[in-house]
């Protein structure tokens, strides 16, 4: 018999090296981007969202995309056990969502008032706090907009002087 290693907490992934990845909406014409800091979202959690656009949607041609996925297993044990004894039971599965992250995209014969009417309906079921995006919108870094003046190079240049370029700025040139 193998025995398998349960997985642990972990955290969400935070992009600080500048990343835009999973940011824009790809292959659908409109999106659900989670505006709040990094979450854990169970599986329960993303089918209720998506039944809940379903059901706003009923009747009409459209095409729904779900950008993550709920891989990760979350395990408890009881209130009121004392410590030790292991880790617990498997209990769900969940899935860590980053910030500025495309959660669901829709594509088809939908006007965008609908659209963005039922993925208001599908982040209020959901933890969190959630955007309407288009297609053709800016990518995200953090959660800093590129575009309108904002570059990634701007972003991902450092802030400060290093003490080593301070000190060499402070010496006098030598001929």
């Amino acid at each position: 018999m193998a025995h398998y290693k349960k997985s642990r907490k972990g955290r969400p992934r935070v992009p600080t090296g500048g990343s835009t990845r999973g940011t824009t909406v790809i292959w659908g014409d409109y999106g659900l981007r989670m505006r709040d800091h990094d979450r854990r979202v169970s599986a329960s959690q993303l089918k209720n969202g998506e039944d809940t656009i379903r059901k706003r949607l009923r009747g009409m041609k459209y095409r729904l995309y779900m950008r993550i996925c709920a891989n990760i297993g979350v395990y408890t044990s009881g209130n009121e056990s004392r410590m030790g004894k292991g880790k617990g039971s498997f209990d769900y599965w969940a899935s860590r969502v980053a910030v500025s992250k495309i959660i669901f995209e829709l594509k088809g014969d939908v006007h965008e008032q609908v659209a963005r009417d039922a993925f208001r309906l599908a982040g209020n079921k959901m933890p969190g706090l959630y955007e309407f995006v288009k297609r053709g919108d800016p990518p995200v870094m953090g959660i800093t907009k590129l575009g309108e003046g904002v570059t990634a190079e701007e972003l991902r240049r450092p802030r400060m002087k290093l003490p080593l370029e301070q000190t060499a700025a402070r010496l006098p040139a030598s001929a």
